[in-house]
C-alpha cells in the first residue's frame, strides 16, 4: 500500500496565533505532528503551508514542505493544490492529518489509509469512536456521524442523530442504549480524483448550514467509508488549555 501524508499549517489563528510553531517540549508543535506521521508506513510526509515563517521552521528540522496559496477557502483546497504540485495520479491515496494533533497515534494514520485503499467504492476514508456521553451527544461542537450497515456514511451533523424518539420520551437526560452513537474524528483519506472533484464544487447548502466541509462531498454522490479508530485520538489543539494540556501529555511521555 503507498500514500502520502499532508499536514495542513497555516500561521494565522484567531485563537492562538503562530498555532504550528508553539513550543512544546522544546520544539514546534508542527515537528510532532511530523514525527508523529513519520512513524506511519506513509512513503512521504509534506508540510502544506503559506506562511515562510513555519516553511523556515519545518525545513530546520528536515520536513519536506510545499508553499501553497493564501486565498484558501477550506483544509481540502490547499490539499489539492499540493497533490496538484506533485503532480499525483489520480488513483493516489493522500491522508490529510491535520497541522494541530501532534497526539496523534500513527496506527490510525496507516488505518485509514488501509481502509481507503480496501474499499473500492470509496472516495474517502475516515474514522469515527464511539460516544458515550450524553452532554457529548449534545454539544454541536461535538461532530456526529450516522452509518449505514456497510459502513459508508449516511449523514455527519452536529446535532444528535440519530435521534432516539422513544428513549428521550422516557428518559430525556439519559444516554439512549438502544444503538451507538459515533463521534467524527477528523482525520481523512482521499483519492486524488475527489480532491480534484471536489475544488470544482460550490459549497452545498448541507455544508453551509452545518458548517462541515465533508457534507459537500456526500451532497455531490461521493461515498465516504467510516471505520471505528482503532486506538484512541486525542482532541487537538485549538485552545490554551488544550496546549497546556498537551504539554502536560508529552512532559509526562518524556519522563
Amino acid at each position: 500500500m503507498s500514500f502520502t501524508v499532508i499536514i495542513p499549517a497555516r500561521y494565522a489563528s484567531t485563537r492562538l496565533p503562530g498555532k504550528p510553531l508553539l513550543d512544546i517540549q522544546g520544539k514546534p508543535m508542527i515537528q510532532h505532528v511530523w514525527d508523529r506521521a513519520c512513524q506511519s508506513n506513509a512513503d512521504r510526509v509534506i508540510v502544506a503551508t503559506d506562511d515562510q515563517r513555519v516553511q523556515a521552521a519545518c525545513e530546520g528540522f528536515g520536513a519536506e514542505v510545499c508553499m501553497t496559496r493564501e486565498d484558501h477557502q477550506s483544509g481540502t483546497d490547499r490539499l489539492q493544490e499540493v497533490a496538484a504540485q506533485l503532480g499525483l495520479a489520480d488513483d493516489a491515496v493522500v491522508v490529510n492529518v491535520q497541522g494541530d494533533e501532534p497526539l496523534i497515534p500513527p496506527v490510525v494514520i496507516d488505518q485509514v489509509a488501509e481502509n481507503l485503499v480496501a474499499n473500492d467504492r470509496a472516495e474517502m476514508a475516515t474514522l469515527a469512536e464511539p460516544l458515550d456521553s450524553l452532554a457529548a451527544l449534545r454539544n454541536p461542537n461535538v461532530v456526529k456521524v450516522a452509518l449505514a450497515a456497510n459502513g459508508f456514511a449516511l449523514y455527519f451533523s452536529r446535532a444528535c442523530i440519530p435521534w432516539a424518539r422513544d428513549e428521550f420520551a422516557a428518559e430525556p437526560e439519559v444516554l439512549p442504549t438502544s444503538l451507538p452513537y459515533f463521534r467524527h474524528i477528523g482525520i481523512y483519506a482521499y483519492r486524488v480524483s475527489l480532491l480534484n472533484d471536489f475544488v470544482s464544487w460550490p459549497p452545498g447548502q448541507l455544508e453551509t448550514i452545518e458548517k462541515l466541509e465533508q457534507l459537500r462531498a456526500l451532497e455531490q454522490g461521493a461515498r465516504i467509508h467510516v471505520a471505528e479508530a482503532v486506538a484512541s485520538i486525542p482532541a487537538g489543539v485549538d485552545t490554551q488549555a488544550d496546549l497546556e494540556t498537551v504539554r502536560r501529555v508529552l512532559a509526562g511521555e518524556g519522563n
